[in-house]
């Protein structure tokens, strides 16, 4: 049973674009992972790739190539991943439903694991329904 790693937003897609175009000609996309680190204890990492891991999952939308390493699948289950711009800052924001807090500052997070039973279960009561 596979379960879809992310999804991003039109603006995300818009920015990964972006970020090829105006990059070295051989940038195929970005690279989504985690690494320990911060006052919460995680951090996502964005990374330019010019070739691909194959052990990688791929995203696509729109043209957008995004990467997901795989040791940052289990945390990233069910993430949307967004890019905002506001007064103080622009960047890409990830919505995770396996966040279970954030630093004040907004640059790291507690993550835990994916519930697989769960979102097993959530994968079937909506096909049932569909």
């Amino acid at each position: 049973m596979g379960f879809q790693v992310m999804t991003m937003t039109d603006a995300a897609a818009a920015r990964v674009r972006a970020i090829v175009e105006n990059s070295a000609p051989d940038a195929r996309g970005i690279r989504v992972g985690i690494k320990k680190g911060g006052c919460a204890g995680m951090e996502y990492t964005i990374d330019l790739v010019s070739e691909p891991n194959p052990k990688d999952d791929l995203i696509e939308r729109d043209g957008a190539s995004v990467w997901v390493d795989p040791a940052a699948v289990l945390y990233l289950l069910g993430t949307q991943m967004d890019f905002e711009t506001t007064t103080l800052r622009s960047g890409f924001t990830f919505t995770n439903p396996n966040q279970t807090s954030a630093c004040g500052c907004g640059e790291s997070v507690e993550l835990k694991a994916a519930d697989l039973a769960e979102l097993a279960r959530q994968k079937q009561q909506a096909t049932v329904a569909g």
